[in-house]
This record gives C-alpha cells, sequence and structure tokens, in this order.
C-alpha cells in the first residue's frame, strides 16, 4: 500500500478493527518514509445479479438507487442511517437468493416493500405509491388492503 502523501511503498499497519459485523476491515497505517498517518478499508467484493427493467432491459446492479428509493421514503421518520443500511443490505442478501444472473426490478420492489412494511408503515406506504405508481386513491388503497390480506414477511421465509 503506498503512502497517499510521499507515495513511498513501504507501510506498516498499526492497529486493525473490524466493521459492519465482520465484513469489513478498517486498518490505521503509518508510512516508513513519512512517518504520517492513513486509514484503508477492506471490503469483501460481492458481485450482484443484472437488474430487469420492466421494458427488458437489462443493467448493472446500482446499489445507491435502492439506498435512494429507501431513504426518500424513510424521510421524516424515526428511522435511523443505520436501519436503513442494513435494510439495503438485507434486500441485496434476498436479491442474490433469488438469483445469481439476474434479478427483475418488479421482484426488487416487493422485497424492499415487505422490508419496510416490517420497519416503518409510513415508509412503506410512500415507497409503495411511488413504486406502483397509482392512477387514483381506489386503486392506492385496494391494492394496500390487497397486501394486508397477502402479507408475508420476509423474515419467515
Amino acid at each position: 500500500m503506498k503512502c497517499p502523501y510521499c507515495q513511498e511503498s513501504e507501510t506498516k499497519v498499526v492497529d486493525s478493527r473490524l466493521l459492519k459485523e465482520g465484513f469489513s476491515v478498517r486498518r490505521r497505517r503509518k508510512c516508513d518514509g513519512c512517518d504520517k498517518r492513513f486509514t484503508t478499508y477492506e471490503t469483501i467484493e460481492i458481485s450482484m445479479p443484472n437488474i430487469v427493467k420492466l421494458d427488458g432491459r437489462r443493467e448493472a446492479y446500482n446499489r445507491s438507487k435502492i439506498y435512494g428509493g429507501v431513504e426518500k421514503a424513510c424521510q421524516k421518520r424515526p428511522i435511523s442511517t443505520e436501519q436503513v443500511e442494513r435494510m439495503v443490505e438485507n434486500v441485496e442478501k434476498a436479491m442474490r437468493e433469488i438469483s445469481e444472473k439476474e434479478v427483475s426490478t418488479k421482484d426488487i420492489g416487493q422485497i424492499v416493500m415487505q422490508y419496510l412494511r416490517n420497519l416503518d408503515p409510513v415508509a412503506y406506504i410512500r415507497f409503495a405509491s411511488v413504486y406502483r405508481k397509482f392512477q387514483d386513491i381506489e386503486e392506492f388503497v385496494h391494492d394496500i388492503q390487497h397486501d394486508e390480506e397477502n402479507f408475508h414477511s420476509p423474515l419467515q421465509q
């Protein structure tokens, strides 16, 4: 690992700590050349399936799209950034369980709605109203009531 200050290639690890339940490591390093310290992070890289859009197009997975949608649904709700982060990680895990190669946006939306429903009913309603693109209030009420009758927690599957 090169020093970001002087580009020296000899550095020493002076401290290591596990982060995110053991899936990431934070390392404090010291440069042998200039004696400055810096931090590096080591994480596991997991390949995600491609996303199949409603019109049939395929695109690479983009975590920020799911995170942004969940974050927007959770605005001004008593939900921490850690809870949002954990939920997105759970959604990603569920996606990998569906398929290693491709997952539809419809499946992703259903997974997100199930997790939001368990986390916060208002965030769930917000996400569902945007995701499903309701045309009127009656359609919205009908679908939400239908969800009530057919709800299965992703935690039970």
